[in-house]
């Protein structure tokens, strides 16, 4: 008798979470959205884009005036051109005192100068020998300075790393780009996805992977979608936690920040 009371709750339960539908509400979100900033402060000196833009991968967004770099070039120029300078100043001692060296063995072989001259040419030899291998990692320093500079243009002009639309735009030609401040926002509309709220008592019907009804009232779109995410951090005042849904948009023109129904079965 246990045993069938047993097996009817089993029963009972069973039926009674094959028949729990959820409605939810959420809205559609990327799942790539970018925050666009700049390496290098700078006035923006050409603003390519505006919102509701659409780029394409690889399109100028923005880009940074170049002057203070223009400086440093000019700056790390004159840098080279010194220290070529000083390497040839010393390779044409080092060279003069190679030819006076040998000339003073030659004499001294034949007791014609002392040896004291002799080693004083040998000392000055070595320490000319010393400044051309220094002056020579100067310029390698100083052109590697310049490539540094140079490869900071690059930078200047900030461009879309992926296809997406311009959702907010901070900055305008003329103000003030600084490096971690967000100028532009891109949002990848390949990339959606559903983010809606679950309440703490409906956990126990979510997996990860779950077939879900999606609608998407403004467009007329109902589809089907799964459970992708299920965001492990509840909100303390609502005690509900995020999941994210993955659907088909069947080729409708989906934005981030539209409404959408879910159907959990």
């Amino acid at each position: 008798m246990k045993k069938i009371i047993t097996l009817m709750a089993v029963a009972l339960l069973t039926t009674t979470l094959q028949a729990v539908e959820i409605d939810l509400s959420g809205s559609v979100v990327s799942d790539n959205q970018k925050m666009m900033t700049s390496r290098y402060m700078g006035f923006v000196k050409k603003m390519a884009v505006s919102e509701g833009d659409i780029v394409k991968k690889g399109q100028l967004l923005y880009e940074i005036d170049s002057k203070d770099i223009e400086s440093a070039e000019r700056q790390v120029e004159l840098a080279i051109s010194q220290a070529r300078l000083a390497l040839q100043m010393n390779e044409n001692q080092y060279n003069n005192v190679l030819l006076n060296l040998a000339r003073h063995k030659r004499l001294y072989a034949k007791k014609m100068v002392s040896k004291y001259e002799l080693e004083t040419l040998e000392l000055a030899a070595k320490n000319l020998r010393d400044m051309v291998k220094i002056s020579k990692e100067q310029v390698k320093q100083a052109l590697a300075k310049k490539e540094e500079v140079l490869n900071q243009y690059k930078y200047l002009r900030i461009t879309a790393p992926n296809d997406g639309v311009i959702v907010a735009k901070k900055l305008n030609e003329g103000e003030m780009a600084i490096p971690g401040m967000p100028a532009v926002i891109l949002t990848d509309l390949s990339h959606l996805k559903i983010l809606a709220a679950v309440a703490e008592t409906d956990l126990p019907y979510i997996n990860l992977g779950k077939k879900v009804e999606v609608e998407i009232p403004s467009l007329a779109l109902k589809t089907t979608g799964k459970i992708s995410s299920i965001i492990p951090s509840s909100n303390p005042m609502t005690h509900k936690f995020k999941i994210k849904i993955e659907f088909d948009h069947k080729g409708k023109s989906v934005y981030p920040g539209m409404y959408a129904k879910i159907i959990i079965r």
